[in-house]
C-alpha cells in the first residue's frame, strides 16, 4: 500500500456504506429477482440499513435448479483433475479478495474483525481440502474378489444437484463444509443465504465470477422459507445440507427424508465447559474468553454452561470474571475491540429476556451485560459479556440455547457429575474439559455423547479435512460436513463386477 493509500485508508470503514437490493445468480448470470417482498439488513453496530434482500419465488429456485441440473452432466463429465483446478483457482481469488471479504462479513454480522478473518481463513481451508479431490474420491478394488477371473472394484459418482441453507452467524464460513466438495465431487450446487447475512455470499459470488466456472454449476438463490421449500420440494434436488436451529433442522430433515432426499442437518447446541481441580485456570483463560464471548457467543460451539468441579470454584469464578469484565466491547471494525454486537434487536430482547428469566429462577447475577454502552454507536445492539453463578442444571436457562455472550457456573462434586449433567442435555455438539490428568482427560472423552470434545480448548472446531460432528438435537443426518465426510455424503458408491 502506497503512503498516499495509507492515509487515506479509515480502519473503520466498510467495504461498500450501501450495497443496493441484492441480485441472485442463476446460470452464471445476475438477475434482479421479481418478488416485491424485499428485507433490510442492517448493521448491527449502527441499526443503519446496508441493503435489501429479495425473498425469493419459488419460481426462481426452481429456476436456479433447473439450469443445475442442465449443467450437471458436462460438469460430472469432467475430469477431477480439471475440477481440483478450479478449485486452486478459487483459492486464489479469495486470498486476492481476503480482507474485504472479511470486512463485509464484519459489516453485516458484527463480529470483529479479526473473527471475521479467522472465518475467511477456515472458508479457505475448505477448498484447499476438496482440491484434492483425486485422491478423495478414489474407490477400492479387489482381483479374483468374486473368485478366479471375477474382479470387484467399488467408484464412487456425483449425484445431480444440492442446496444448502445457510445459517447467519458465520455466512463466509460454513457453506465452505458443503459447496466446494460438492462441486469437487462433481455435482452443482443452489446456495440459499440467511436473509440477515447475505451481503457476505454476494461478494464472494463477485468474486467467484472471474473463477469462469462453466454456467449453472454453482448458483445463489437469495429467500426465506418459500425459498427453502421450493429447494427441498423440487424433485432434480438430490439433497439438502443446512446449519441453524434444531426445529427447523428437524423439520427439513424429515421433510428430505419424506422425499428420498439425502440432508445433513447440524443444529442447535448446549455446550458444557468442565474445570477440574488440578486444571491450569490462568493458561485456559484466554481459550474461555473465546469459547463463550466470541462472536458474541453466537456460534454452535459456543460455550455456554461452566462447570467447576469441586473446590475450584471460587478461583474460577473470581479469575473467569475479571478477564470478561475487561473485554472491550464496540463496533467489529476496530481492531481494539474484543466483541461486536448481536445480530438484531430482536436477538438482544430475546437475550435478555432469558437473563431477567435466570434471576428470577434463582441464578445469580455477576456480571451484567446489559449495562454496556458504546460511545458514537447508541443504536447498535450492544449487550456485554454477562456471568451468572449459582446455576443449576435444570435452570432454563441451562437447558436451553441462547445464543448470546451469557456464561452459567454450576458447581459439582465430581467429574463423574459433570459427565452425568452434560450428558443429561438433549443437545451434543460439543464438550470440553480442563484438566492436566490423562486419565481424566480419557474418561471425559470416553463418557460424553458430545460429537466434538475438546481436552484445554474451549472451541473444540475440527479442521476442514475432519468432519465437523454433532449428536442427539444438534445434528440430524448420519455423516457430517466437511472433509471425508462431505465426500461420501455427495457421492454414492457403485459396485462393478467384471468376469473376463
Amino acid at each position: 500500500m502506497s503512503e498516499a493509500a495509507r492515509s487515506a485508508f479509515n480502519p473503520l470503514k466498510p467495504h461498500k456504506e450501501h450495497y443496493g437490493v441484492l441480485k441472485n445468480y442463476i446460470d452464471g448470470e445476475w438477475v434482479e429477482s421479481t418478488t416485491d417482498r424485499l428485507l433490510d439488513i442492517t448493521n448491527p453496530a449502527t441499526d443503519a440499513v446496508i441493503g435489501q434482500v429479495p425473498l425469493s419465488t419459488r419460481s426462481e429456485m426452481d429456476a436456479a435448479v433447473e439450469s443445475a441440473q442442465e449443467a450437471w452432466w458436462d460438469w460430472r463429465s469432467t475430469p477431477p483433475i480439471v475440477r481440483s483446478r478450479y478449485m486452486f483457482k478459487i483459492k486464489e481469488l479469495l486470498e486476492k479478495h481476503f480482507e474485504d471479504i472479511s470486512r463485509v462479513a464484519t459489516q453485516e454480522h458484527g463480529k470483529t474483525i479479526d473473527e471475521a478473518r479467522g472465518e475467511t481463513r477456515r472458508a479457505i481451508e475448505n477448498i484447499e481440502t476438496a482440491a484434492g479431490i483425486p485422491s478423495l474420491m478414489m474407490g477400492y478394488n479387489l482381483e479374483d474378489g468374486a473368485a478366479k477371473n471375477i474382479d470387484e472394484s467399488v467408484i464412487r459418482q456425483p449425484m445431480g444437484v444440492f442446496g444448502h441453507v445457510a445459517p447467519f452467524n458465520f455466512p463466509g464460513m460454513v457453506p465452505y463444509w458443503f459447496w466446494p466438495y460438492a462441486l469437487a465431487t462433481g455435482n452443482t450446487f443452489v446456495l440459499k443465504p440467511s436473509e440477515q447475512t447475505p451481503i457476505t455470499l454476494q461478494r464472494t459470488f463477485e468474486v467467484l465470477e472471474d473463477a469462469d466456472l462453466p454456467p449453472g454449476v454453482f448458483n445463489l438463490v437469495n429467500g426465506d422459507k418459500e425459498a427453502v421449500d421450493a429447494m427441498i420440494d423440487h424433485p432434480d434436488v438430490q439433497g439438502v445440507t443446512f446449519v441453524g436451529s434444531t426445529p427447523v433442522g428437524r423439520i427439513i430433515y424429515e421433510r428430505c427424508g419424506a422425499t428420498g432426499k439425502r440432508c445433513i442437518a447440524q443444529a442447535g447446541a448446549k455446550n458444557f465447559l468442565t474445570v477440574m481441580p488440578d486444571a491450569e485456570i490462568d493458561r485456559a483463560m484466554p481459550n474461555m474468553m473465546a469459547s463463550f464471548f466470541g462472536n458474541a457467543g453466537q456460534r454452535c460451539l459456543a460455550g455456554a454452561n461452566l462447570v467447576a468441579v469441586g473446590d475450584v470454584h471460587d478461583e474460577l469464578r473470581e479469575k473467569f470474571l475479571a478477564a470478561a469484565a475487561k473485554l472491550k466491547v464496540g463496533p467489529g471494525l476496530d481492531e481494539s475491540v474484543q466483541m461486536g454486537p448481536v445480530i438484531s434487536r430482536k436477538s438482544l430482547e430475546r437475550i435478555h429476556g432469558y437473563i431477567e428469566m435466570a434471576v428470577k429462577q434463582g441464578a445469580k447475577l455477576i456480571l451484567d451485560g446489559r449495562d454496556v454502552k458504546v460511545p458514537g454507536y447508541e443504536d447498535g445492539y450492544w449487550i456485554g459479556p454477562t456471568i451468572l453463578d449459582e446455576c443449576t442444571p435444570e435452570m432454563t436457562h441451562c437447558q436451553e440455547e441462547i445464543f448470546g455472550p451469557v456464561a452459567s457456573i454450576i458447581r459439582v462434586n465430581d467429574l463423574e457429575e459433570a459427565i452425568r449433567i452434560t450428558n443429561a442435555s438433549p443437545f451434543a455438539n460439543s464438550a470440553s474439559l480442563y484438566t492436566q490428568s490423562g486419565r481424566a482427560a480419557r474418561t471425559f472423552t470416553y463418557k460424553v455423547t458430545s460429537g466434538n470434545i475438546g481436552i484445554n480448548l474451549g472451541i473444540p472446531a475440527p479442521m476442514a479435512y475432519f468432519p465437523f460432528a454433532g449428536a442427539k438435537d444438534s445434528f440430524f443426518g448420519t455423516l457430517h460436513g466437511q472433509g471425508t465426510d462431505a465426500v461420501q455424503f455427495f457421492t454414492d458408491s457403485k459396485v462393478v463386477i467384471t468376469r473376463w
